[in-house]
């Protein structure tokens, strides 16, 4: 498999790459890792006439505290994310659904912002960056946006950013107090979720006074599964309620259905990893 033929660019600053995105347009592709972008290019679904090479910006790679919660830069690794104190400390999802994705390979070069840019319908990250309710910072000519990540991802590959869009960090807005869990069942060749569910629960007096609970995989996009949630907030987490609380929660959705797994399937699935990474944050299982 060999890429269409393609212009190469390495920018030095940020402002340079948005003067060169300026110029080109949708006729240009940013890459990170490139764990989406190469396999692209290779199959020659992607045949941009130009790549931005990111990985000479200074600044981009940085993991840090900001505010309450954590910035992650666009050349941060998956392993760089499983790995780091800040996110353990204050968005141990993030870290544990990181050191799941792919294969060791996969985690040192693939990165978190460039895996929710990709927005494939089965990448793990989208999940607990759901759950954890992150934004996603942009930068263009036109200034900077920070666009809440349900509103960021739009569809199966489809995301809210401009031709002359980058974007640039994803940040949490506050420590995830309490326990977590990601269950999922993984593809074997790529270790994408075929269905994969993340939960983020908060105990007081041994009821649920907080729970986020993500799912991926399932649909053209993650979803939060909503109806659960309001139906676990304030109870005490128990094996029978829990499943009855995630008993049809692909409801409503339009599920994915290939090669991997049928609709039907996913969607059994779907509430399997639910009742899972419920009762494991909840310390049931």
């Amino acid at each position: 498999m060999i890429p269409a033929p393609f212009e190469y660019r390495a920018p030095v600053s940020l402002a340079e790459a948005l003067v060169i995105l300026s110029k080109y347009g949708a006729e240009a592709r940013v890459i990170a890792g490139g764990h989406g972008l190469i396999p692209a290019l290779k199959m020659r679904f992607s045949t941009p006439a130009l790549v931005v090479d990111l990985r000479r910006i200074p600044g981009l790679g940085a993991i840090e505290a900001a505010g309450d919660g954590v910035r992650i830069g666009a050349l941060a690794t998956h392993a760089e994310a499983a790995q780091s104190g800040v996110i353990a400390a204050r968005a141990p999802l993030l870290a544990a659904v990181a050191a799941q994705v792919g294969d060791p390979q996969v985690r040192s070069w693939g990165t978190v912002v460039g895996s929710i840019c990709q927005a494939d319908p089965a990448g793990d990250i989208a999940a607990a960056l759901l759950a954890l309710e992150a934004s996603v910072e942009t930068a263009s000519p036109r200034g900077a946006r920070s666009i809440p990540l349900g509103d960021f991802i739009e569809g199966m590959f489809q995301v809210a950013l401009a031709p002359d869009e980058i974007a640039v960090a994803v940040t949490t807005p506050a420590p995830a107090r309490g326990t977590c869990a990601y269950s999922k069942t993984r593809q074997s060749a790529s270790g994408l979720a075929i269905a994969g569910v993340a939960a983020q629960l908060r105990m007081e007096e041994g009821r649920a006074a907080g729970i986020a609970v993500a799912v991926t995989g399932v649909a053209d996009k993650p979803f939060r599964a909503r109806a659960l949630e309001d139906a676990l907030r304030g109870r005490a987490i128990e094996p029978d309620l829990v499943a009855e609380a995630a008993r049809g929660i692909a409801e409503g959705r339009s599920v994915l259905s290939d090669m991997h797994a049928s609709a039907e399937y996913r969607a059994h699935l779907a509430e399997v990893h639910a009742r899972r990474a419920v009762l494991m944050a909840g310390g049931k299982a």
